[in-house]
């Protein structure tokens, strides 16, 4: 009955209907936006590379900010924007690579305009060259770092395009949120088919296959960060990912997992029983850390911080709830067990392009993850959901995963 019950839950969310690349034309806007934030600059950047025959542990995977601003996803291209106009600089035809890796496109391609959305696609060979040209006396040089452009241009001083160009990142347009959801609900679905599985005696990596199968059906392409599945003892280690304890009743199962389906990231965390129930302690500590997420995500709005001690942040409106709620063992306050900020932005990295000095502003997509972690008692507790800040507030992206304790307690059991 558990299987039956299981596959009937899981197959609802398969077949989801993909959301279409992010258009060409969306990249051409971000690059035109990054000009007026450096005018009169040259703007060089270089994607990234994959050895010549592929990586056999690792598949090559675009720069994020690179591919934020052109959409390519093919190894060992370049871009130089400028007044004159944007130039995409991509390898020659290698048919033995291709062998390897697969036919990629190259700049002699008829079609290779329309196929990469640039008039101007030059050889790789031409990029020093066409820099230097560029890059006159008097003209700013920004990128990121970047051992190509800096043998370019030689002396010359690079400066730094990664707050521009996180500035940028950091406000999401309508194409980036329904990414951006695609991949929430498929985590929301990985969840979900990982609490009908749950039982004594499982193993951690037993779950996260079943979390990650669940996205990957849905044709995410790849894990947002390393499934971090974490039982009993582990779960107060923020980053564990080893997934190879077995679970026993009573314990506590912290999953902080995501999908990545079209470049964009999703991050949720549950705690939750193995068994269905939790103990009135659990429960205590469950209750206090989803208090402090309420908190924030009530205060959250345009204008006000993400990090920071002060009322005007969420971060200390978090912690200051888990200081005043509840104690440990010893009758101490809980907040020396809160051991991290509570959030980050998302996007094409789980934890995405940003500028600090920013307040938060409507299109921001944010974690909001308090957590109290008490080694002595073996709990760790972390609720992470991702929200999106409206003109007035905020929406809760994967509200669509349950939260309270009992709603958790039932889904659980009904296995």
């Amino acid at each position: 009955m558990r299987i039956v019950v299981f596959f009937v839950i899981a197959l609802a969310y398969v077949g989801a209907e993909p959301v279409g690349d992010i258009a060409l034309s969306e990249h051409a806007s971000r690059r035109a936006a990054l000009r007026k934030l450096l005018p009169n600059a040259v703007i060089a950047l270089a994607g990234d590379t994959e050895p010549a025959r592929g990586g056999l542990r690792t598949p090559f995977f675009q720069e994020t900010n690179f591919l934020y601003l052109t959409g390519w996803r093919e190894p060992g291209a370049m871009l130089i924007m400028a007044s004159e106009g944007d130039f995409l600089f991509i390898p020659k035809r290698d048919e033995i690579r291709d062998r390897y890796t697969g036919r990629k496109a190259a700049p002699e391609d008829p079609n290779i305009a329309a196929v990469t959305g640039f008039e101007n696609v030059l050889e790789s060979s031409a990029f020093a060259s066409k820099l230097k040209a560029l890059a006159t006396e008097g003209r700013a040089v920004y990128g990121l770092p970047s051992t190509t452009i800096q043998n370019a241009l030689p002396g010359r001083e690079l400066q730094s395009a990664e707050r521009p160009l996180a500035r940028l990142r950091m406000i999401k347009s309508p194409a980036e949120i329904a990414h951006i959801q695609r991949s929430v609900d498929a985590t929301i679905a990985a969840h979900l088919a990982s609490w009908q599985r749950l039982k004594a005696g499982l193993y951690e990596y037993q779950v996260a296959a079943t979390m990650g199968s669940t996205y990957f059906e849905q044709g995410c392409e790849r894990h947002a960060y390393m499934p971090i599945v974490a039982s009993g003892p582990m779960s107060i280690s923020l980053h564990y990912s080893a997934n190879k304890r077995r679970m026993d009743s009573g314990e506590l199962l912290l999953m902080d997992v995501g999908a990545e389906c079209g470049d964009y990231a999703a991050d949720i965390t549950r705690t939750v029983p193995v068994n269905g129930h939790f103990t009135p302690r659990q429960r205590e500590i469950y209750e206090i850390v989803l208090g402090a997420q309420k908190a924030a995500i009530d205060a959250a709005k345009p204008g006000i911080k993400l990090l920071g001690l002060g009322e005007d942040s969420l971060n200390g409106i978090a912690r200051k709830y888990v200081d005043s709620h509840g104690k440990d063992l010893h009758g101490e306050s809980l907040g020396k067990y809160y051991l991290h900020s509570l959030g980050h932005h998302v996007g094409l990295d789980v934890h995405d392009a940003t500028d600090p000095d920013l307040a938060l502003q409507p299109g921001m997509v944010i974690t909001i993850e308090p957590g109290i972690y008490i080694a002595e008692e073996a709990i760790g507790v972390r609720i992470e959901d991702m929200i999106l800040i409206t003109d007035h507030g905020a929406r809760v992206m994967s509200s669509g995963l349950p939260r309270s304790p009992g709603e958790i307690e039932k889904r659980i059991r009904q296995r």
